[in-house]
């Protein structure tokens, strides 16, 4: 037990700054919000040929991606014979409403995330119950990151419980397959009014790459109202986090 506390007391303060202080680093092959330039695209279409989900609509010589379909894979950038998609490191990915995901050459930097109503309840405390509605465990995991000691998710008053009653919403990540439907419903019927519902990942805010799959929901919008879009396959724990304080009203 000395040791430990030892090492631990050697090891210093370890949390994170941010949002306070420099923003983290993110890796090195990190595919963050993506930039489109108009001026670029010749309309050729093999981004949107070869993207997976059909994230990406090019016609008429006016390119879009919707970020909320988009897994972050890079393949529509390697194809682009113009470089006319570039994915930079931005991390601020999630909005407040799902049309915001839609990223077109003259789209803002960031979209808006803030909820004026959601700030004044549940600015002080959030409590979240996460749904796993049929995920592949990589938003979870990315989700769980935020209660380590470098992010320390409690310090801003948001902190995930275990019972639905206890909860001011649920954070829901997977497609929401059909085996998950009715445990969804009855989660978001047993957590107290008013409450909030947050998309985390692709799958979550539109199918994903299970878009289509008559297993699968088109994402959690299709069961209940969704009142914060979290895109990535999965979204870095900065996307997530930022995603929370933006629409508290934490950070701008």
């Amino acid at each position: 037990m000395l040791k430990v506390s030892k090492v631990r007391l050697q090891q210093g303060y370890r949390t994170m700054k941010w949002p306070d202080g420099p923003a983290p680093e993110m890796p090195l092959h990190f595919t963050g919000r993506p930039v489109l330039d108009k001026e670029r695209c010749n309309g050729c279409g093999d981004c949107a040929t070869i993207c997976p989900t059909g994230a990406i609509t090019c016609a008429d010589g006016k390119i879009s991606l919707d970020t909320g379909l988009c897994i972050f894979c890079g393949k529509c950038q390697k194809a682009c014979p113009k470089d006319a998609i570039i994915f930079g490191s931005d991390f601020r990915l999630a909005a407040a409403e799902r049309k915001d995901l839609v990223v077109r050459p003259d789209s803002d930097k960031t979209p808006s995330a803030y909820r004026e109503a959601v700030q004044k309840l549940f600015g002080r405390s959030l409590k979240l119950r996460q749904v796993s509605a049929g995920g592949c465990n990589a938003c979870e995991a990315d989700t769980n990151v935020l209660g380590t000691l470098a992010w320390d998710l409690g310090r801003f008053g948001i902190q995930f419980v275990a019972a639905p009653r206890h909860a001011d919403g649920i954070l829901v990540t997977g497609p929401v397959s059909n085996n998950m439907e009715l445990a969804l419903r009855k989660t978001y019927a047993a957590v107290p009014a008013p409450k909030i519902v947050i998309a985390v990942g692709a799958c979550a805010i539109s199918g994903g790459i299970y878009c289509g799959q008559k297993e699968t929901h088109k994402g959690v919008e299709e069961i209940i109202p969704v009142d914060l879009f979290v895109p990535g396959c999965p979204p870095h724990p900065a996307t997530i986090l930022d995603g929370l304080l933006r629409l508290l009203g934490k950070v701008k």
